[in-house]
């Protein structure tokens, strides 16, 4: 009999966010959004691989995306590739300029009284990347994808955060190809983006 726990992700009614406002794309009404899909009545935790093919519900996932902004007030991101051993097959070998990925049980059973979205934030930053650099913090849109399969059933929330210097490297070998690269190199970059990257991307950068 097999023991390997099946992993429970936080989820929210895909009907619950149609209620507040459907968007395709990016949308930068982060307070519409947020603060009411994260009440009690609309969180559960269900299993991550049913929650895969469920296009009813929405996995949360905050997006992080590094910023660095140089004395002559050149921005650049830091980006990376996919490994063939990341997690969702259907973003492996994409170009990303967001780290981050799924809030679960264990973040909620971490401690009662804190938000187990912050926790899973600041875990999945901890499990991808060493930061060695002070930061600011802003969450700035929501991006929702319903044109491929894989965002039908997420809703990502995005993050920047702007760092004093470029030191952030991955901890993960899935993490491959990483830095930071100028946003003219990144706009030549685009067609190999994953979606949710290219929709943020463009619409704070383009």
């Amino acid at each position: 009999m097999s023991t390997v726990k099946t992993e429970h992700v936080l989820v929210v009614p895909t009907e619950a966010f149609h209620q507040l406002g459907h968007f395709q794309g990016f949308s930068t009404e982060v307070d519409r959004y947020v603060d009411q899909l994260l009440v009690a009545e609309n969180i559960s935790y269900r299993p991550r691989d049913e929650m895969e093919e469920d296009p009813s519900f929405k996995q949360l996932i905050p997006y992080i995306v590094f910023r660095h902004t140089d004395d002559a007030g050149r921005q650049s991101l830091f980006r990376y590739r996919r490994g063939s051993g990341n997690g969702e097959s259907r973003l492996r070998s994409k170009l990303s300029i967001g780290i981050g990925g799924h809030i679960s049980s264990e973040d909620a059973e971490a401690t009662e009284s804190a938000n187990p979205y912050a926790i899973g934030m600041r875990r999945e930053l901890d499990e991808e990347v060493i930061i060695e650099t002070t930061y600011e913090e802003r969450c700035v849109g929501m991006i929702n994808d319903d044109e491929t399969e894989v965002g039908k059933v997420h809703l990502g929330v995005v993050h920047i955060f702007d760092v004093e210097t470029q030191d952030v490297r991955p901890r993960e070998p899935e993490i491959a190809e990483a830095g930071f690269l100028s946003l003219e190199q990144l706009r030549t970059e685009t067609d190999d983006m994953e979606s949710w990257s290219r929709i943020c991307f463009e619409a704070l950068f383009g």
